[in-house]
């Protein structure tokens, strides 16, 4: 077995050349890579340094730093990835020859690539590379692009206006579920005017906004244009897919064992951080093609680029150059019926002179795809070998169905026929992807457990008393009444769902700055940081997860009828929706997809009083009708529910009376933890540690970020 895998290794090598040396011919003659002028300094220690600069009111310092740690942490990528080209076209590893002894050419090459990798990074560097780990929480944080965050709050302190909103814009493109970051630009946006500055995105993938500007031609009839953007993106992606696969060599996280403490042989260790490091590399194509801040890729994305091009080229008459993108297409899906008749009618069309048979699919494609399949074979084979467990994702998977708006029918003129764009079809909220439990510990005396599931007429439901004691609810609302704000949570919208009600929120970072302000009582402002955390706790244990679950957005809010527009009213307080993706009552679906939350997992409200009209809880059907299960609200009650399709829901008018609540939804995901609630956390600890009389960290609570 370990011959077959490392006879299917040299194969992978082998089917592709290593890509050119940028900058440069491979052999320059050099000895070595000349030094970056003075040493590039770690990114973590730029970025804690710009923060605690931020904290400590000096804006510029802030500035100054986090913008290096930005460019510390771009260069680093492009330095590995520059040393990664050249030491694969000066250290190849394939072996010259076969026979006794071929493997010791093969490790010889391999360990004059890991000499010539960390001499190569030292040098460009200036220093030695393990200066540049950094811990997971930074990682996390770039990847989040929460140095953005900082960077415009930094910015507006300096009056420096469009900076503040590119960097605004930069982090809310990664993280579309920061109200507060959506309502900032807003802000900026009104204080400059709206046509003043453009929304410019720090970070955006080239090869996904070229791609954009393609569909967007194409949707328009400007195929010159489409092709023209297309064609950019693919070779984007091509870059952009080096450049991943390159990053994927770095270290890998051993979830079994220590590395150091590892007792693996040679061949095994090898194989294990190798197979790691190949199903990283044959994830890219998943990465590629997903936009910054989403969970799901684009489904089918590099096949589309072709599915475009074939029938853009036909439109401006190119069609050998329709047929070679028709049969690139078919490399991914070879069933397909309508690109099969397109490949026939194209071929009709061809000239005389020339072979349909010689007209092959492009070449950049049939190298990807033969090394997708390889890696693909090599992994399952070293699944069945070394023991571990993978499942062969669908990549190129298509949803919704092509309607054939893009087939041309043989023998059909299409001179004078409308065509239209294709049809990129809707991702539907799939079913839920863990174990379906229900029925685990309350954790607190004295609640009471009330509906299940089935007695709620769903899945993953649950109603609970007693969460709050009365006492709690009184001082819960009282404090809701000193800090609550109009429009808070609804990007200013008085009366976002319907104008016969006013909304005002709170957040929970918001609670706690009031009250350590001294504007509340802060034993108030903390209950409402306490009661979400019991909340969190109960809804993970009585669903029964297996993993964390985290805060998502934390929101106190309050709806208000107003008076003198109560008469004959038949709207919602809250209209029907999922939680995690978009309500197609129509469709009888719900389409896991922008700008839904589609990061949620969890959803859970907890109601603090009942002197009120009207304001009922409901389920319903998908067809966001049919009424499965209504709940009162009441001092201390809790409903939490799953947050998918398979809970729609709504709130039905309040038409006297002001009703409150803490919404509460969670995620499993960490990468999509609350960015207040891990603020919160921090001015707790600061809290806590004032009452035992430590030393206060040195952490601002003041600053609401």
């Amino acid at each position: 077995m370990q011959e077959r895998i490392w006879a299917s290794l040299l194969l992978l090598l082998l089917l592709l050349p290593p890509p050119p040396l940028c900058g440069g011919p491979p052999d320059s003659g050099r000895q070595e890579l000349e030094p970056e002028r003075g040493p590039l300094q770690p990114f973590d220690l730029l970025y804690a340094s710009g923060v605690a600069a931020y904290y400590n009111g000096d804006y510029e310092q802030a500035v100054r730093d986090l913008e290096s740690a930005l460019l510390s942490h771009r260069r680093l990528r492009e330095v590995r990835t520059r040393c990664a080209r050249h030491c694969a076209v000066r250290r190849p590893l394939v072996p010259p020859g076969a026979g006794p002894g071929a493997e010791l050419p093969f490790f010889r090459a391999l360990l004059e690539r890991a000499r010539c990798y960390r001499s190569c990074e030292s040098q460009r560097l200036g220093g030695p590379a393990s200066r540049h780990r950094v811990s997971e929480d930074v990682r996390s944080d770039f990847q989040r692009r929460v140095p953005y965050n900082y960077l415009q709050r930094a910015y507006i302190k300096l009056n420096q206006l469009q900076k503040a909103v590119e960097a605004a814009h930069t982090f809310f493109m990664a993280n579309p579920e920061h109200m507060e970051m959506q309502q900032n630009i807003e802000n900026y946006r009104m204080m400059a005017g709206v046509e003043e500055f453009q929304l410019i995105d720090r970070e955006a993938k080239p090869h996904l906004e070229s791609y954009s500007a393609g569909v967007k031609h194409y949707e328009a009839d400007d195929f010159e244009l489409s092709i023209k953007y297309f064609e950019q993106a693919l070779r984007e992606y091509f870059s952009e897919d080096v450049e991943c696969r390159t990053l994927c060599e770095g270290p890998q996280r051993f979830e079994e064992y220590e590395y150091l403490g590892h007792k693996g042989g040679l061949y095994e260790t090898i194989a294990d951080h190798y197979m790691q490091v190949l199903v990283c590399q044959h994830e890219c194509v998943r990465e590629l093609a997903t936009r910054p801040g989403r969970l799901s890729p684009i489904e089918n994305f590099l096949p589309l680029h072709y599915d475009y091009l074939q029938f853009a080229y036909y439109r401006v008459g190119e069609y050998v150059k329709a047929l070679e993108c028709a049969k690139a297409y078919l490399l991914f899906h070879p069933d397909d019926e309508d690109v099969q008749d397109n490949v026939d009618y194209y071929e009709s069309l061809l000239d005389d002179s020339i072979d349909p048979e010689s007209i092959e699919a492009r070449e950049d494609l049939i190298m990807f795809v033969k090394r997708h399949k390889l890696e693909s074979e090599l992994i399952k084979s070293a699944a069945e070998g070394l023991g571990f467990s993978y499942t062969e994702p669908n990549y190129w998977i298509r949803y919704g169905g092509r309607q054939d708006e893009n087939r041309v029918p043989s023998g059909v003129n299409m001179e004078g026929a409308e065509v239209h764009g294709l049809s990129m079809g809707k991702k539907s909220s799939p079913k839920i992807d863990r174990d379906l439990r229900e029925g685990g510990p309350l954790l607190y005396e004295n609640i009471t457990f009330v509906y299940n599931s089935e007695q709620l007429n769903g899945t993953q439901r649950v109603l609970l008393d007693n969460v709050l004691s009365e006492e709690q609810c009184r001082e819960l609302h009282s404090v809701a009444s000193g800090i609550m704000l109009v429009g808070d949570g609804y990007r200013g919208k008085t009366s976002p769902h319907t104008p016969n009600e006013k909304f005002e929120g709170a957040t929970v970072l918001k609670a706690l700055k009031f009250g350590y302000e001294g504007r509340v009582p802060l034993k108030s402002a903390r209950l409402f940081y306490d009661i979400s955390e019991k909340a969190r706790k109960i809804v993970e244990s009585y669903f029964m997860l297996n993993s964390t679950l985290y805060f998502s957005y934390t929101h106190l809010v309050c709806r208000t009828a107003l008076s003198g527009q109560q008469d004959r009213r038949n709207d919602l307080s809250h209209p029907i929706h999922a939680d995690n993706c978009l309500l197609d009552p129509e469709a009888n679906e719900c389409w896991k997809e922008p700008p839904a939350y589609t990061f949620r997992d969890y959803s859970a409200l907890l109601y603090m009083n009942d002197d009120f009209e009207g304001g009922e809880f409901i389920f319903t059907e998908m067809d966001a009708k049919t009424v499965t299960a209504s709940i009162k609200p009441k001092c201390g009650r809790m409903i939490s529910f799953s947050s998918g399709g398979e809970n729609p829901h709504g709130v039905k008018a309040v038409t006297k009376g002001q009703r409150c609540a803490v919404a509460l939804w969670f995620t499993l995901n960490p990468l999509y933890r609350e960015l207040e609630r891990i603020k919160a956390d921090e001015v707790i600890a600061i809290l806590d540690q004032e009452q035992q009389g430590k030393h206060e960290l040195n952490i601002n609570p003041k600053d609401e970020l």
